[in-house]
């Protein structure tokens, strides 16, 4: 079985995080902390990410597959974080195991990430295999790009920046193939058929000047999944748990909590 690094901190009702594309489970920063106030946080490095195992092959399915593996041993559901890649991953396991995902909250993610002419809510597909194609090249200066794209925009954007480029090598130099791999899971995934299957209650938060997954991806989220709710934090782009902790910490705590 691949081995996948969960951190686990706190006590209370389990929940899960799930990072996006290059980075790992020390990316959350302080948001960790403050969830463990009232959950089990179990912290996760995606495959092929921080101190996880890369997978072969590595698609949307394999990773759920490896994420769903390492809580294998639960008691009892789980709540689940996912922001952009791991959002995917969130929505995946929860239409595919929805014995084991009881509470989903995705942060700036969408089920397309790439545009096409009946979904304009995304990147060019040039963009993204721009970066695919550099990644060979100059892997450091590609993700470091990418992460600045993150935060364009934003309100605080430049503390957020920093804290994500101090973690990107925290845990050791990425593979470049698990990257690339990650990279092509995002380019060539789309959920939008699957999602009405999604059934646990749903939180989806959105950035209002997010231009990697804009908030009408959001927005389209929350009307297809069935009972989902939604949330923007307006000054926020495409990491709002670091540039907007105490909105971001609102909207989700008051999901988490609810009956």
């Amino acid at each position: 079985m691949t081995r996948v690094s969960v951190e686990v901190t706190g006590h209370g009702p389990p929940l899960v995080l799930l990072h996006g594309w290059a980075m790992h489970s020390g990316m959350w920063g302080p948001l960790v902390a403050q969830l463990a106030r009232h959950h089990r946080v179990h912290a996760v490095d995606l495959p092929g990410h921080g101190y996880s195992a890369p997978i072969a092959p590595c698609t949307l399915d394999t990773m759920v597959a490896a994420v769903d593996g390492a809580f294998t041993v639960a008691t009892r559901p789980v709540a689940v974080l996912g922001w952009s890649l791991g959002g995917l991953v969130a929505m995946r396991w929860a239409q595919s195991r929805p014995e084991r995902v009881e509470r989903l909250a995705l942060v700036c993610t969408t089920p397309r990430f790439v545009a096409q002419p009946d979904w304009p809510h995304a990147i060019a597909a040039q963009t993204l295999a721009r970066f695919g194609d550099e990644l060979h090249v100059a892997w450091k200066h590609t993700v470091q790009r990418f992460l600045a794209l993150q935060v364009h925009n934003s309100e605080h954007g430049r503390a957020a920046l920093a804290t994500l480029r101090e973690q990107l090598e925290a845990r050791g130099e990425p593979s470049r193939a698990a990257l690339a791999d990650a990279l092509q899971i995002l380019a060539t995934t789309d959920l939008r058929r699957d999602i009405q299957g999604i059934a646990p209650p749903t939180l989806v938060i959105a950035g209002g000047r997010d231009t990697l997954c804009p908030p009408a991806a959001g927005r389209w989220l929350a009307t297809a999944i069935p009972g989902a709710r939604f949330a923007e934090i307006s000054g926020a782009a495409h990491a709002p748990f670091l540039s907007h902790p105490v909105e971001f910490d609102a909207a989700l705590g008051n999901f988490l909590d609810a009956a």
